[in-house]
């Protein structure tokens, strides 16, 4: 990966599926051990910094540093940045990282599990692809180890949290990292509604291009997510969804 995030996004492999990594870090000190840990996995010499645009480079230079528009204007990367799953299946123009997420955020709105902290999961949902501004959005298909992705997106959400957002505020950036590591090790309910709202959203969209090129798109593949979903409220919105699916496509028979 080079300079800018959208150059490495854009690459598309398609050699080897990446397992899961399994953990649950949430203090300080535990996330000290798992950046510790992830480095000596990863033989990588990859370093958020050098992915980050030469403007916001230079803003960061300035002084005083402009911490908040130099975060804001990495983040607006996932607004440039499209879906590589998509974009391997000829779906251009496609939706957008930050597509994904926010309509995530609003499905976070919809749970109505009381147990649930609609606001916990919507925040999880925002953050919970956030350091792909710079790592680039790696799948399964890519020739990049679970390790090395986990490695790559820890160190960026470490770079972001303390080096541009902590010093404007400390609250937001501990925060944002907590939130951010209970996506990663699913370490809570919330987190685990959160990831299977990513399946389901996902699901969406692709019903959605299926729809879109009539059928003639073969996205079969997408729609194995659907035994991932672990919620009984999400698994019944993903078998309504799929409800849908079904009788397209028989309309299309016809």
């Amino acid at each position: 990966m080079l300079v800018f995030a959208n150059s490495a996004y854009r690459m598309s492999y398609k050699i080897r599926q990446t397992r899961k990594f399994i953990g649950i870090f949430t203090t300080s000190t535990k996330n000290k051990t798992l950046a510790s840990n992830s480095r000596m996995i990863s033989s990588s010499k990859w370093k958020p910094q050098d992915h980050i645009p030469k403007d916001v480079q230079d803003l960061l230079k300035r002084k005083p540093k402009n911490y908040v528009v130099a975060f804001l204007n990495i983040v607006q990367l996932l607004k440039t940045q499209r879906r590589t799953g998509w974009l391997d299946h000829g779906i251009e123009p496609c939706e957008s990282i930050s597509d994904h997420m926010y309509r995530m955020g609003v499905a976070a709105m919809l749970i109505t599990n009381p147990n649930v902290n609609r606001d916990r999961c919507v925040r999880i949902a925002l953050v919970h692809d956030i350091a792909e501004s710079l790592v680039g959005d790696i799948t399964p298909f890519d020739p990049v180890s679970k390790e090395e992705k986990h490695f790559r997106e820890l160190s960026t959400i470490e770079y972001l949290c303390n080096e541009l957002i902590k010093p404007n505020n400390a609250e937001a950036a501990a925060e944002i990292m907590q939130d951010w590591l209970a996506y990663e090790n699913v370490s809570s309910l919330e987190a685990r509604y959160v990831k299977d709202i990513d399946k389901f959203e996902m699901l969406v969209q692709c019903f959605e291009y299926e729809k879109k090129y009539n059928g003639t798109k073969d996205l079969t593949q997408f729609w194995s997510a659907m035994s991932s979903i672990k919620t009984q409220e999400v698994q019944g919105w993903a078998q309504e969804l799929m409800q849908e699916r079904e009788r397209f496509f028989e309309s299309l028979e016809k």
